[in-house]
């Protein structure tokens, strides 16, 4: 995920927190719609702003899955390197 992708999460994220807050809603329907219109609020400023939309970011080259994986690798690697 690159920097921007995570900004926009954590906005929306933080905005969806506040209104549930700031509307005392706390039952899980009136808390997925919020979600939503939050969403959709964050997405139309960032289209109206003139910024990249969330599915027209890069996309990264390797998954999580498979960084984690090589990771994991190298650490076993150093780690049996060590026992002899």
């Amino acid at each position: 995920m690159s920097s921007t992708e995570l900004a926009t999460n954590l906005f929306r994220i933080t905005q969806t927190d506040e209104v549930l807050k700031n509307k005392n809603i706390n039952n899980e329907d009136d808390a997925c719609i919020t979600h939503h219109k939050v969403g959709q609020a964050v997405r139309q400023t960032i289209k109206r702003i003139g910024g990249t939309m969330p599915e027209d970011l890069p996309t990264p080259r390797k998954s999580t899955k498979q960084i984690e994986k090589e990771k994991n690798k190298k650490l076993s690697f150093k780690d049996n390197k060590r026992l002899k």
